[in-house]
């Protein structure tokens, strides 16, 4: 029962649309009618706003990190183990992907993922990032980034945090990550994807 509870409480703090607070606390349009309609940093850094962006990013990512951190801080008094934060970090990335508050359409989870991927290991989530800013310096693609970190991820989750029930949950973002991502891959097969930084376009 404890680790349901982690788990609902866990998708709510995930569930929390920074993109479409942001934007509407800031003047800026709907990150859901223009670009890749995507409710995400990358999407709304095409509204022209960088604080905007930045403002979503630091939100997105934290609400992972408290879910795993939170779990952590209640694991003594409600005798919760590392296996439910490894549950809190899942399921507040799925509350980002699939945001009650929006009717079950969120974003990617790029950010929120890394958010986790923090808490659990600084040096297995740092060296995933570093994965993502290295190919989004080359290609200037946010897609191919977060498909590489996405590959990454597990492979230093596995060499670096000796759990089980991390390994696997990190294989689990993964493969929803690249699920989300799969019309970007088609467009960069197609070599029509959009790179970081270009201007937005109406949702059509």
């Amino acid at each position: 029962m404890q680790t349901v509870i982690v788990a609902l409480a866990a998708y709510f703090i995930g569930s929390t649309p920074f993109a479409v607070i942001v934007s509407r606390a800031m003047g800026l349009e709907d990150p859901r009618k223009y670009g890749s309609g995507n409710p995400g940093a990358t999407n709304v850094l095409r509204s022209g706003s960088k604080k905007a962006a930045i403002l979503t990013l630091i939100g997105d990512a934290l609400k992972g990190t408290a879910a795993v951190l939170l779990a952590r801080a209640l694991a003594e008094p409600l005798g919760l183990t590392e296996n439910d934060a490894a549950v809190a970090g899942i399921f507040a990335f799925l509350g980002h992907v699939f945001s009650v508050f929006l009717r079950f359409q969120g974003g990617k989870g790029v950010a929120t993922a890394a958010g986790v991927l923090l808490a659990m290991s600084p040096l297995a989530g740092g060296l995933t990032l570093a994965t993502w800013l290295l190919v989004a310096l080359t290609t200037r693609y946010s897609s191919a980034a977060a498909l590489a970190a996405a590959l990454a991820a597990p492979v230093f989750t596995h060499l670096l945090v000796s759990s089980v029930s991390w390994t696997a949950a990190t294989i689990a973002m993964s493969a929803v990550l690249i699920w989300r991502h799969k019309d970007n891959i088609s467009r960069l097969i197609a070599g029509k994807e959009s790179r970081i930084g270009a201007k937005k376009k109406e949702n059509v």
